[in-house]
């Protein structure tokens, strides 16, 4: 079984920054993916940031050039630093994982618990 726990979250005014952490725990092979995803209230779940195990990079064009997404493979975490916060960026910020168990058998996608953002005007 693999657990994700968000930290970071909470209430900071517009162009503010928060950094968001999530570190997984686990029988843990390695990472396909490490991703963060939103939920705004009565909106679809959304992406907002993902990293390949390759390294590969790909954010939500609302939040290009103001997030950044990173990892520690050691610590088997990933980050989320969000700077430049706007009130539309006001949400719960899930943590997603695609994780192998082994090198040959991928062990399925995972979910955190959720943080809440909320940025105030």
């Amino acid at each position: 079984q693999v657990q994700l726990v968000e930290s970071g979250g909470g209430l900071v005014q517009a162009g503010g920054s928060l950094r968001l952490s999530c570190v997984a725990s686990g029988s843990i092979f390695s990472f396909n993916a490490m991703g963060w995803y939103r939920q705004a209230p009565g909106k679809q779940r959304e992406l907002v940031a993902r990293i390949t195990r390759g390294g590969s990079i790909n954010y939500a064009d609302s939040v290009k050039g103001r997030f950044t997404i990173s990892r520690d493979n050691a610590k088997n975490t990933v980050y989320l630093q969000m700077n430049s916060l706007k009130p539309e960026d006001t949400a719960v910020y899930y943590c997603n994982a695609d994780v192998q168990a082994t090198m040959y058998r991928r062990m399925g996608d995972y979910w955190g618990q959720g943080t809440q953002v909320t940025v105030s005007s």
